[in-house]
């Protein structure tokens, strides 16, 4: 949670700039403060040195997929707490094959609405706070 605003901290890895703005844009809107990433080694790096309150990564970003990133955040004692939402094109099936040591803590598949974004974050980021 960013001290100054309090609002969720959100870090969107995507390599897409496109896709990466508009998803940004829609979790402005619903309240978050974002952070972005172009790549995973970007977005490793950020999360370990911003601490979000929640990861929504690209499946299949450059240089670190979010299959990759998530596991290392797992690995580490300072994130393995993060969630993480992977966006992903690919059907449930192909998700199973990457095994539940990289499994994250929700999927969005593409394309999604603004609405099912905002959802599936504001549920993990309640999940969280359960725990």
């Amino acid at each position: 949670m960013d001290r100054a605003t309090g609002r969720p901290r959100v870090l969107v890895a995507e390599h897409d700039e496109a896709a990466l703005a508009l998803t940004a844009l829609r979790l402005e809107r619903a309240g978050y403060e974002v952070l972005i990433a172009h790549d995973g080694e970007e977005a490793l790096a950020r999360a370990r040195a911003e601490h979000p309150d929640v990861c929504v990564l690209d499946a299949m970003t450059p240089k670190l997929t979010g299959y990759d990133v998530r596991r290392e955040l797992r690995a580490d004692a300072r994130t393995s707490e993060v969630p993480v939402i992977l966006l992903t094109a690919l059907g449930a099936r192909a998700l199973e094959g990457e095994g539940s040591a990289t499994a994250a803590d929700d999927y969005v598949r593409k394309p999604f609405s603004a609405h099912e974004l905002r959802a599936r974050v504001q549920a993990v980021l309640e999940r969280a706070s359960a725990a």
